[in-house]
């Protein structure tokens, strides 16, 4: 039998504004939370080409550019581009109320 998914309140809904991204942490992991038309999204925080905050980066679309190189990852799915190969991880966001919640790690 599945064990519930825990999940970890990480900011509060008018501290990632539509358009932004905020870096924090959930269990020790470093995510970076990222608003793209009012939908949450969560991504492990380094981009698996040179391991660069992705936080540090931009938000294009459905897309998160690193600011090192251009690598790009799809918001949903964590899908790279070149010159990133490998995908990011993402992570489940649910919104309570004024709270962002990320799924813990398992």
């Amino acid at each position: 039998m599945a064990s519930e998914q825990r999940f970890v309140r990480v900011a509060s809904v008018d501290e990632v504004p539509p358009g932004e991204m905020k870096a924090v942490e959930v269990d020790g992991a470093q995510v970076v939370l990222v608003n793209s038309g009012g939908e949450v999204y969560a991504l492990h925080d380094s981009c698996t080409h040179e391991y660069f905050p992705l936080s540090e980066g931009t938000l294009e679309g459905d897309c998160v550019v690193c600011l090192l190189h251009g690598a790009r990852f799809k918001l949903e799915t964590g899908a790279a581009s070149a010159p990133a190969f490998e995908p990011v991880r993402t992570y489940e966001v649910r919104i309570d109320g004024e709270d962002v919640l990320v799924a813990a790690q398992e």
